[in-house]
């Protein structure tokens, strides 16, 4: 996939595609997920840094920065419908720092994901959730997701050409 520059201002202040120097922050947000489901984070900097900032990368990084800080990212893994002959991208993480929720952050960043993915031509934007998290769920729907039967739960947004 071709890497393009991605910056998008919002009324919490900009979500742009990471940088090297978001590394760090990154993966402070990335422990925190990880414990919230009760994991142990191996990702390490360098896997980190091979993975988002290779050419071609592996996977896009989107934060949402908050007064020059980051404050939430979406990480963002590519999917395909060889088939049919559409590309999708699979938002593998969505995730906004406790001090920084219910500002829209996370609404932010779900917008810039579909924007980039219509940037990357991909047709659909997927995500997963635990079957457990209610919360979740109601937000996806509630921003145009459609559920699908699946387990984990599965929700996609087909993305206007």
């Amino acid at each position: 996939m071709q890497r393009d520059t991605f910056f998008q201002e919002t009324p919490f202040g900009v979500v742009r595609d990471a940088r090297q120097a978001d590394t760090s922050c990154i993966l402070g947000l990335v422990s925190k997920l990880a414990e919230h489901h009760g994991d142990t984070m191996r990702l390490t900097a360098d896997a980190l840094m091979q993975d988002a900032f290779a050419e071609p990368p592996w996977v896009h990084i989107l934060v949402a920065e908050i007064d020059q800080k980051v404050a939430g990212y979406a990480a963002l893994c590519p999917l395909i419908q060889l088939h049919f002959g559409v590309r999708d991208l699979d938002m593998h993480h969505l995730f906004t720092d406790a001090d920084h929720r219910g500002r829209g952050v996370g609404k932010g960043l779900v917008e810039a994901c579909k924007m980039k993915a219509k940037m990357l031509s991909c047709g659909y934007l997927a995500v997963g959730t635990h079957p457990d998290n209610r919360a979740a769920q109601e937000f996806y729907e509630a921003i145009g997701f459609l559920r699908r039967d699946s387990h984990p739960q599965r929700f996609s947004l087909r993305l206007s050409s």
